[in-house]
């Protein structure tokens, strides 16, 4: 008896560690992957250090693991992953020895197929979301409408937040804050100059402790385009969104966040999230979370909400977040990127498959296939110069190919 358990745990594909990486001497492996600080930590000798020490650098709120974390089981052994890419046959190790990839996790149903580190990065790390918060924050739009607390998606900023009576964020549907679609211009040139040089410097507050973040989104005063007619990557859009939240809710995001989703889903480790001076998080960016905690957000999306059969996100929410209405052809893929389609704050598939992906700079990835309840979470620093063009991301070709090696399988 004790034999056989001993071989199981010998067997089992757990955590795999490399001190290294690719490039490791740029990123600051002499000095072991130092953090940066409110200046430095986005260039590349602190890249590493940074995005895996970012609630070190800026201040931010703590969402709180579960008290009972739910837990995965592990694959026997690792698969062998093969891909094409570049008319080559290559394998995960052939793409991790030159990717700078600091962690990356295969999932499919309750099992972790695979979970690798490098550049000395642990699974007790907490991973920077770049812009993948926009979809934690879009998943927290869908539990405030299941409970009430908004009525729809078609009313009105205004309607909930007070102060922005008469504005135009205040004018704009919830369903276009989340498409990002509201049309409204922030680095508006007058007279050659733009009235914003640094949208998201000033409008997240941090690097400016008098800003306020209701003032900055009531004051946008120019809708370049009609309102669902235009695609524009706003973090304005998210920032609004952000508000009605707090409002609606009468709680910080983190706080909502933690007993609405994160203890729900027996999250392993605290998450942080990145907040302003006034208290406010910053909903488009700079949530930070361990691997298996990212690849526990994949689960539930790959569940369509649900968790162990209880329904944490409404279906039919996550369903329309992770597709695009035949309406909406600005959204359609091909229109916000030349591969990739966008939901409420989530990044969709062309094709009959419904396929979708959180998305973050540096190829920050959670990938997921419902069909399959396959999950691909990855977290690096570095983004591919191709990363929007179809056909031509090397992350992209090792994800369709574990579609096509496990799509089929059932979980």
């Amino acid at each position: 008896m004790f034999g056989c358990a001993a071989t199981a745990i010998v067997l089992a594909a757990g955590p795999k560690f490399n001190a290294t990486g690719p490039d490791a001497a740029a990123f600051g492996a002499a000095q072991n992957f130092p953090v940066g600080d409110r200046v430095t930590w986005n260039t590349t000798p602190f890249l590493v250090g940074s995005y895996s020490r970012y609630d070190t650098i800026f201040p931010s709120h703590r969402v709180p693991r579960a008290t009972a974390p739910w837990n995965f089981q592990r694959a026997a052994r690792e698969p062998e992953i093969r891909y094409e890419f570049g008319g080559k046959t290559l394998s995960l190790d052939d793409y991790l020895s030159h990717f700078p990839v600091t962690g990356v996790l295969v999932l499919q149903g309750d099992t972790i197929l695979l979970e690798r580190y490098q550049y000395g990065r642990r699974d007790t790390d907490k991973f920077m979301s770049a812009s993948m918060a926009k979809s934690v924050m879009s998943l927290l739009a869908g539990v405030a409408l299941a409970e009430g607390r908004l009525h729809s998606l078609e009313d009105s900023a205004a309607q909930y937040v007070p102060g922005l009576k008469g504005t135009l964020y205040g004018q704009t549907s919830l369903r276009a804050l989340l498409q990002m679609s509201s049309g409204i211009e922030w680095d508006r040139e007058v007279n050659g100059v733009k009235d914003n040089v640094n949208t998201q410097k000033v409008i997240d507050g941090m690097f400016d402790p008098k800003a306020n973040p209701l003032a900055l989104v009531a004051g946008r005063s120019h809708r370049a385009f009609p309102v669902d007619t235009h695609f524009d990557y706003s973090a304005g859009d998210n920032e609004a969104m952000g508000l009605v939240l707090k409002q609606v809710t009468g709680k910080t995001l983190s706080d909502y966040l933690a007993e609405k989703i994160w203890q729900p889903i027996g999250a392993e480790a605290d998450a942080t999230w990145w907040a302003d001076p006034s208290g406010l998080e910053f909903p488009a960016s700079g949530f930070n979370a361990v691997l298996r905690d990212w690849a526990r957000i994949g689960r539930l999306l790959a569940h369509d909400g649900a968790w162990n059969g209880k329904q944490i996100v409404p279906k039919d929410y996550v369903v329309a977040a992770t597709t695009v209405r035949p309406a909406d052809q600005h959204l359609q893929p091909g229109g916000p990127t030349p591969y990739y389609g966008y939901g409420y704050q989530i990044w969709t598939f062309a094709g009959p498959r419904r396929m979708f992906v959180l998305r973050g700079a540096n190829s920050q990835y959670v990938f997921v296939d419902p069909a399959s309840k396959l999950v691909l979470v990855q977290t690096a620093v570095f983004s591919e110069a191709a990363d929007s063009v179809n056909g031509k991301s090397e992350t992209l070709a090792v994800w369709l190919a574990l579609v096509r090696q496990f799509g089929a399988a059932a979980p």
